[in-house]
C-alpha cells in the first residue's frame, strides 16, 4: 500500500507542516505537507521534560492473541450481492477447511457483519451437515466463534456460512465510493480495502496474513456495472432470479493472503495494452476518461517486464488491472492482479497534468507492481515484517522510475524525498524500531508511517549498495524462489542475500532494523606526508543533540570516502563496527577534501570537523561536489541546527553559497528547510526578515528561468521552475506576486490558460496576498474543475489566504461535500501551515470538529495525519500540554505514536527558538544593513 505521506519532494511553495505521517496526499510531489520536525533544545532538562511529557500517554492494552489453528481455510468460495441503493451486501461463504484437531467451535476474523446461518459439512458426504448453535462476536477483537452441537472431526470439510453486512463510508472493508456520472447524477462504486485487517468487514475469514488460500469468487451485480476482482472472469450469466442482474465467476486465484483480495463493482472505461511477457494489462477510468489512463498504462506495461527480469521469476497472474477509485484513503493498494489507486495517483490528463504528477504516477505505478512479487507471491509472515514488504517497495520504485524515465533523476529526489524525512522522524525519542512487535489491528495502522516506507528503503538502498547489484539480485531470486506462495520473516530475506554476497548481512542489518535512530558520524583528519589520517566515531543522534548517555547504541556502519579528486568515485570503503577507529587513505595531497558518504547513501548525519567543512565548501559554490551531495551536506547542517550541535546562523551562512545552484532536488531541500525555518521564526516579531532572505536567495534563480518554459526544457526545468515562481510569490517578490495576478486575470477570463505546471505557483501567489474575491475566484475554479488533480491542487493551497474570517471560510469548506473525505485533511493542513494565525485557526477546528473527523477517518492512518498537520508547528512549551491533554481525553488509538511525537515536536521547537531567535534576529539585520 502506498500512503500518501506527503514527500519530501515537494513543490515547496506549499508550506513544510511539519509531519510525519501515513500518508495521505495526493500528490506527494506537489505537496507539501511533510514537514520537518523541529527538534531541538538547549539543555538536557528541557529534554527531560519533552521525554515525560511525551511517554506516558499509551495505555496498556490486555494481550493480543492470534486465531487457533485448528481449523484452517484451503480455499473460500464466495459469492457477494452489493446492493448500490441501500449500501448494503449479502454473502455466502463456503470455505474448504482443515481440522487439525477436532474441535466443536471455529474461531475466525469478523467485523461489523451479521451471520445468519453458518454449518458444517464434513468431506466425502459421511455425517449429516452440521448447524451451528451460536455464535459468539467479540467485537473489540474482531472476531467471531462459531459453536456447534457437537465435535468436527480431523479432517477436511466444507463451512458454509450466509451472512449480510453494510456498504460503509468508512473507506475500508467492502465500501461505497460516491462519483457522479458524466451527466452530473450521483452514484455509488462498490469497492474495497482490506490492508491491514479489513477483509473480515467483507466476510467471515481467517484475515492473518500467514493463512493463505485460494478464492473463487462470484460477484451478483447490476448488469449496466463493471465487476472486477483479482483474476479473469470466467463466466457471466443472466442471474436466475432477477434479470436485471449478472452473475460474474471468476478465475481461482493461486495461494494468497485475505489482505490482497479486492473487489469492485462500479462504471469506469478501460485502456489495455500488452507487455513484452505476455500479459494483459488495463487501466481502469471514470467513464468518459479512457485517454488518461494511457500515461499510466505505458508505465505499467515498461515496469511489469522489469521486474520479471530484476528478479528473474515471471508475474505469475494472466492480467493485471489498474484502477482509479474515486474516495480511496491511501495512495494505492496492490491488491493481486487488480490494484487500486486514488485518481491523482494513476489518471494524467495530457493537457492539465503538470509535472510532477506525472512522476508521481510514474512511482506510485512502480511501487505497487513491485509488490505483485514481495509482497503478494512471497508474503510477510506477521506484520512486525511490514516494513520488508514496504521498505522494499518504496526503494525500487525508484529503481523502476530510473529506468523509465532516466531525465528524472529520480535518485537524488529520494534523497530528499524519502531519506531526510526518516532521518528527521528517527532522530525523535518517539520514533520506533523498523521491525516492530504489533498485535492488534489498531497497532498496524500505527507502523504504516515514515519508519516503515522511508527508513525501510533507505536502509535498503544502504544495504544494496554495500552488497552490489549482481549479489543483491542472486539474493532476492533466491529468496522469491525459495518463498514464492508462502510466508517469510526479515530474516529469511537476510540469509539469502547472506549466502549470494559471503557478507554478515544479519548482523549488519539487524542493528539497522531492531534498534531505533541511527548515528551521527564524527569525522576529524589530519596530513600525515602524502596520507590523510581520518578518525571517525558514532554515537547516537538525536534530534535535541548527540546522545551523551550512558548504554550509547551502536550500529554496523558501512562507510565510504571519496576525495576532490574525483567526486564520483569511492575512494575506501570501510565497515564501522565499533564506537570509533582510524582510517589512512593513501596519496591526498593537502589540497584536497575529503568527504564521507558520496551518493548520501549511508542512513547517518556527518559533523566535520572545522577545517573539514571548511575545505567541502568551494565544492558547493563551483558545483564540483555531485548534486546529491550538495544536498546532503546542507541538510546535515541545518539538522545539526535544529539540534543545538551548531548555530542556526552558520547554515544560513552556508544556504547563500547555493546561488549558482542549477539543480531542482538541490533546491527543493533548500526549500523546505527554509520553510521548516519561516514556520519557526512566524512565531517572532521578525518573519518579515526570514522572507527577505528568502527572496534574495531565489529572485537570481528566478529571473534566470523566467516565466515561460524555454527549447530543450525537460522534466526537472518545469518542477524547478514551480518551485521557485512559488517560493519567491509565497515571499511577497513583488514583481512575481504582479506576474502571478496578471496571468491568474488572463487564466480565469479564459484568454491565457495556465500551463499545468505554473498553476499551484500561481494560486498559492494570489492566495496569500489575496481578498474575499480571489478565495471565491478559486472555489469557483474548484467548483467546475473536471479533474480531481486539479481540485487537489486548489484545496492543498487554500489555506494560504490570510484574513482570518476567510480562514474560517476554508475550515468550513474543507467537511464540506465539495470536498472528498481523503483530501479534507490536506485542506486543514494548508490552513495550519501557512501561518501563525492559520495554525491556531486549524487546531481550534480540528478540536471542535474531533467527533465527526474521528469518526471520518476512525482507525486510518489519515487521522494520524490530521494531527500531525494540524499541531506540528506550534513553538510553545504550553501547546504540548494542551495537545497532550486534549488527546487523553479524545483517544485516538490508531495515532497515540504521532500525538507523543507531535508533542516532542513542539518542545523541540519551542527550545529552538528560544536558543536561536536573537542571533538569527541579529544576522538578518546585519545583512540589511548598509556596509559601514
Amino acid at each position: 500500500m502506498l500512503l500518501v505521506l506527503g514527500r519530501r519532494v515537494s513543490l515547496s511553495f506549499v508550506k513544510r507542516v511539519i509531519p510525519q505521517d501515513p500518508v495521505l496526499l495526493s500528490n506527494p510531489i506537489l505537496q507539501d505537507f511533510r514537514t520537518i520536525k523541529f527538534r531541538v533544545i538547549h539543555s538536557s532538562t528541557v529534554f527531560a521534560s519533552a521525554t515525560r511529557q511525551n511517554t506516558d500517554t499509551m495505555p496498556e492494552r490486555r494481550p493480543f492473541v492470534r486465531l487457533p489453528t485448528d481449523v484452517y481455510p484451503v480455499n473460500y468460495g464466495l459469492c457477494l450481492k452489493p446492493d448500490l441503493i441501500d449500501f448494503t451486501f449479502e454473502g455466502k461463504l463456503e470455505a474448504i477447511v482443515k481440522v487439525n484437531l477436532a474441535t466443536n467451535q471455529i474461531v475466525m476474523n469478523c467485523a461489523d457483519i451479521d451471520i445468519i446461518t453458518a454449518s458444517f459439512v464434513p468431506e466425502g458426504g459421511e455425517g449429516e451437515e452440521i448447524n451451528a448453535t451460536g455464535f459468539n462476536y467479540q467485537n473489540e477483537d474482531e472476531k467471531v466463534t462459531l459453536s456447534f452441537p457437537s465435535a468436527l472431526q480431523k479432517g477436511s470439510g466444507t463451512l458454509k456460512i450466509d451472512f449480510v453486512g453494510e456498504l460503509n463510508d468508512k473507506m475500508k472493508g467492502f465500501y461505497r465510493s460516491k462519483y457522479a456520472t458524466p451527466a452530473g447524477e450521483i452514484r455509488y462504486a462498490a469497492v474495497t480495502q482490506f490492508e491491514a485487517t479489513d477483509a473480515r468487514r467483507a466476510f467471515p475469514c481467517w484475515d492473518e496474513p500467514a493463512i493463505k488460500a485460494t478464492f473463487d469468487i462470484s460477484l451478483i451485480v447490476p448488469k449496466d456495472r463493471v465487476a472486477l476482482s483479482n483474476m479473469n472472469v470466467i463466466d457471466r450469466k443472466p442471474h436466475p432470479e432477477d434479470d436485471s442482474l449478472l452473475e460474474v465467476k471468476f478465475a481461482t486465484t493461486p495461494i494468497m493472503s485475505t489482505y490482497l483480495v479486492a473487489f469492485v463493482i462500479g462504471e469506469y472505461d478501460f485502456v489495455e495494452g500488452q507487455s513484452s511477457d505476455g500479459v494483459t494489462v488495463r487501466v481502469y477510468t471514470p467513464t468518459g476518461k479512457a485517454e488518461q489512463g494511457k500515461f499510466a498504462l505505458e508505465v505499467a506495461v515498461k515496469t511489469l517486464p522489469f521486474y520479471n527480469d530484476y528478479f528473474n521469476v515471471p508475474y505469475p497472474l494472466p492480467k493485471i488491472d489498474l484502477i482509479a477509485i474515486a474516495d480511496f484513503a491511501a495512495g494505492a493498494m496492490e491488491n493481486w492482479g487488480l490494484v487500486t489507486y486514488r485518481e491523482t495517483a494513476l489518471l494524467i490528463d495530457p493537457k492539465n497534468s503538470c509535472s510532477s504528477s506525472r512522476q508521481w504516477v510514474a512511482l506510485v505505478v512502480g511501487h505497487e507492481l513491485a509488490h505483485q512479487w514481495f509482497g503478494n507471491l512471497v508474503t510477510m509472515e506477521w506484520w512486525t515484517h511490514l516494513w520488508l514488504n514496504e521498505g522494499f517497495a518504496s526503494w525500487i520504485e525508484y529503481l523502476c522510475v530510473d529506468h523509465c524515465f532516466p531525465d528524472y533523476d529520480i535518485w537524488t529526489q529520494f534523497v530528499s524525498a524519502d531519506y531526510t524525512r526518516a532521518l528527521d522522524l528517527d532522530a525523535l525519542d518517539n520514533s520506533h524500531p523498523i521491525e516492530v512487535n504489533v498485535g492488534h489491528p489498531s497497532e498496524v495502522d500505527e507502523i504504516f508511517d515514515a519508519i516503515s516506507y522511508s527508513k525501510g528503503a533507505s536502509v535498503i538502498r544502504m544495504l544494496h549498495n554495500y552488497i552490489g547489484d549482481e549479489d543483491f539480485r542472486k539474493g532476492m531470486h533466491s529468496y522469491l524462489l525459495k518463498f514464492q506462495h508462502k510466508n517469510a520473516a526479515t530474516e529469511d530475506l537476510w540469509d539469502c542475500l547472506e549466502q549470494a554476497s559471503g557478507k554478515p548481512i544479519a548482523l549488519v542489518m539487524s542493528s539497522w532494523t531492531k534498534q531505533m535512530g541511527f548515528p551521527i558520524i564524527v569525522v576529524d583528519q589530519e596530513q600525515q606526508g602524502d596520507d590523510r589520517i581520518l578518525k571517525i566515531s558514532q554515537k547516537k543522534f538525536c534530534a535535541s543533540g548527540p546522545h551523551n548517555g550512558e548504554d550509547c547504541p551502536n550500529w554496523m556502519v558501512p562507510i565510504s570516502i571519496c576525495t576532490g579528486e574525483d567526486p564520483g568515485c569511492t575512494k575506501l570503503k570501510v565497515l564501522l563496527d565499533s564506537p570509533e577507529t582510524t582510517i589512512t587513505i593513501n596519496n591526498v595531497s593537502p589540497d584536497q577534501w575529503v568527504k564521507i558518504n558520496p551518493g548520501t547513501v549511508g542512513f547517518y548525519r556527518i559533523q566535520y570537523s572545522s577545517a573539514m567543512l571548511e575545505s567541502l565548501l568551494p565544492g558547493i559554490r563551483d558545483l564540483t561536489l555531485l548534486p546529491v551531495d550538495r544536498l546532503g551536506l546542507q541538510n546535515d547542517l541545518f539538522s545539526l541546527s535544529r539540534a543545538g550541535m551548531i548555530s542556526t546562523v552558520e547554515v544560513l551562512k552556508l544556504m547563500e553559497a547555493f546561488v549558482n545552484e542549477p539543480n531542482y532536488t538541490v533546491w527543493s531541500d533548500l526549500s523546505c528547510n527554509l520553510g521548516v525555518l519561516s514556520s519557526l521564526l512566524s512565531h517572532t516579531d521578525f518573519h518579515e526578515e526570514i522572507q527577505e532572505f528568502i527572496r534574495e536567495l531565489f529572485t537570481p534563480i528566478g529571473l534566470k528561468l523566467g516565466w515561460e518554459c524555454k527549447q530543450g526544457e525537460g522534466h526537472l526545468d518545469a518542477l524547478l521552475r514551480g518551485l521557485v515562481l512559488g517560493k519567491l510569490g509565497k515571499a511577497g517578490h513583488k514583481p512575481t506576486l504582479e506576474e502571478a495576478r496578471r496571468r491568474f486575470k488572463d487564466h480565469v477570463e479564459g484568454k491565457q490558460i495556465l500551463s499545468a505546471d505554473l498553476r499551484s505557483p500561481v494560486y498559492l501567489t494570489v492566495l496569500k496576498h489575496g481578498d474575499s474575491a480571489t478565495l471565491d475566484t478559486m472555489l469557483k475554479l474548484h467548483k467546475q474543475a473536471d479533474m480531481q488533480e486539479e481540485k487537489n491542487r486548489i484545496e492543498r493551497v487554500l489555506g494560504a489566504i490570510s484574513a482570518p474570517d476567510l480562514i474560517q471560510k476554508v475550515l468550513t469548506f474543507a467537511l464540506s461535500e465539495d470536498v472528498r473525505p481523503q483530501d479534507t485533511v490536506s485542506v486543514i493542513g494548508g490552513v495550519a501551515g501557512s501561518s501563525k494565525h492559520g495554525r491556531k485557526a486549524a487546531w481550534k477546528f480540528v478540536k471542535d470538529n474531533w467527533e465527526e473527523l474521528h469518526n471520518r477517518y476512525q482507525g486510518g492512518f489519515l487521522i494520524s495525519r490530521l494531527i500531525k498537520l494540524s499541531v506540528d508547528g506550534f513553538a510553545i512549551d504550553k501547546m504540548a500540554a494542551e495537545v497532550k491533554s486534549f488527546f487523553e481525553s479524545h483517544h485516538a488509538p490508531a495515532a497515540e505514536r504521532t500525538v507523543q511525537q507531535c508533542c516532542e515536536n513542539i518542545l523541540l521547537n519551542a527550545a529552538w527558538l528560544k536558543r536561536d531567535a536573537d542571533d538569527i534576529h541579529q544576522y538578518l539585520l546585519k545583512r540589511k544593513a548598509p556596509p559601514v
